[in-house]
């Protein structure tokens, strides 16, 4: 980092600070149709930035859904080119009687930037879009050549990117994709991530009688969807962990040696895990190490269930239908849409007689790995040691980013997941936070990292 690039961060401290306020105010919720506009005004707010700070051929580019911001700065003759991708959309607040002041309201307490967005994923966003300014402010120019996309649907699951990727193929032509959604280990321990797991998520609907009926009237003669449903679930998974879908681990590579003892290797308190969720104690696949299971196998778990009476007071009723909303992280070679089809054949074939039941594909996404000997990958590394002062370790991600597969598969290049925010940032929950240290380090790792790329032989 160079003398007059620290400075102007110095300079520009108060100012950057008020940006990053500014973002998080805006209500981008890419999955409620209500904030339509408003995920649109943060596309042009993100678009307006790049403009403002010297990034070319900027663009807000309409995907049949939220847009995609688009920007690029390609002088940099002989010197790779880096597609760094962010999304600037945000999950739902509720509940919001849990959260200490208002999501859309940020404020800075003890060091961290609270806020919905403030690390998933607009604070990443807006720590590239700093170091853009940063760069340009002072040298004029970047190390590498570098094209931008920012997106406006990866909370809802990407459902237009992918068209959106091969329709522009041609202006995203790049050697590396750097995308910057994902954080840090335990105990805010810097981390390289090397793979993400999949993502397959349905929804099981039961269905019975046309209306809800008497369950005096009734009771013994119809069958209740709510109880045919819950027995369809409580097949799906077994007590154990072991999902019992059969076929769900046909594509399950084995953990190796090496990759368990990677996975030892991480910093872990599980006492420490079980405060921070509030659970009394951790739970899992038999056989496996907690960061194992997080990181390394698939799961299969209920994210929603109604059906019936849920009033107060009592209501002594058959229910017409029963729903769930079931998703499985998936590891590496599982395929959503096969996972999908044995989900649902395994659903059908425990439907008990008396309810009809339908199983419908809601979202996917692809896992990915990326290896850590891959040159880019280890110049992320040396990028995060000089900004954070400790050599990063490398971890398996749990969650799911679906751009990730998209760009290896359509760009055919390395995918690198340099993320900054802190282990315990309460992404998707109330009172999100990014640490401000983490912040302002990943500013100046993306700095390090593009000058790193620029003299690191890729082949």
């Amino acid at each position: 980092m160079t003398a007059d690039l620290e400075a102007f961060l110095a300079e520009s401290a108060e100012r950057r600070l008020a940006s990053y306020h500014e973002l998080l105010r805006i209500p981008s919720i890419s999955g409620l149709s209500a904030h339509a506009g408003d995920c649109r005004r943060t596309a042009e707010w993100v678009a307006a930035d790049l403009r403002a700070s010297g990034v070319e051929n900027v663009d807000v580019s309409d995907t049949g859904g939220h847009p995609v911001v688009y920007g690029d700065w390609l002088h940099a003759d002989g010197a790779p080119t880096v597609l760094v991708y962010g999304h600037y959309d945000v999950q739902p607040v509720d509940p919001l009687d849990l959260w200490k002041h208002p999501p859309f309201e940020p404020f800075v307490e003890n060091g961290r930037m609270y806020g919905r967005g403030a690390a998933d994923d607009k604070g990443q966003v807006h720590a590239h879009l700093r170091a853009a300014e940063a760069l340009l402010a002072t040298r004029g120019r970047y190390p590498v050549n570098v094209r931008y996309l920012f997106e406006g649907e990866e909370e809802s699951g990407s459902p237009n990117l992918e068209a959106w990727l091969d329709a522009n193929r041609e202006r995203l032509k790049a050697d590396v994709a750097l995308i910057s959604d994902t954080g840090f280990l335990q105990g805010n321990r810097p981390a390289i991530c090397l793979s993400l797991r999949g993502n397959m998520y349905a929804q099981i609907d039961v269905t019975g009688p046309s209306v809800d009926v008497h369950s005096g009237g009734y009771g013994g003669a119809v069958q209740n969807p709510a109880n045919a449903l819950a027995w369809i679930l409580a097949e799906l998974k077994g007590r154990d962990g072991v999902v019992r879908i059969p076929g769900f681990y046909d594509e399950v590579v084995p953990l190796s040696e090496a990759d368990r003892g990677q996975f030892a290797s991480q910093p872990f308190d599980a006492d420490a895990l079980a405060a921070e969720t509030g659970v009394p104690e951790l739970a899992g696949e038999v056989g496996y190490t907690v960061p194992e299971r997080r990181g390394g196998r698939p799961t299969l778990d209920v994210n929603g269930l109604w059906g019936g009476f849920q009033g107060e007071r009592t209501k002594t009723i058959i229910p017409a239908h029963a729903h769930a909303k079931v998703s499985c992280r998936l590891v590496a070679n599982q395929d959503p849409l096969v996972i999908f089809e044995r989900l649902r054949a395994f659903v059908l074939q425990l439907a008990p007689d008396g309810v009809r039941v339908g199983v419908t594909l809601l979202d996917t996404a692809r896992p990915l790995n990326t290896s850590a000997e891959e040159p880019a990958v280890q110049a992320a590394s040396r990028a995060v040691e000089q900004a954070f002062g400790a050599a990063p370790l490398y971890q398996r991600g749990g969650g799911s980013i679906p751009v990730a597969a998209m760009v290896r598969d359509a760009m055919h290049a390395p995918v690198v997941l340099m993320g900054f925010a802190n282990d315990d940032d309460n992404a998707h929950a109330p009172n999100e936070s990014m640490i401000l240290s983490n912040y302002e380090n990943g500013i100046r790792a993306i700095v390090h990292f593009f000058d790193d790329l620029a003299t690191t032989p890729l082949a």
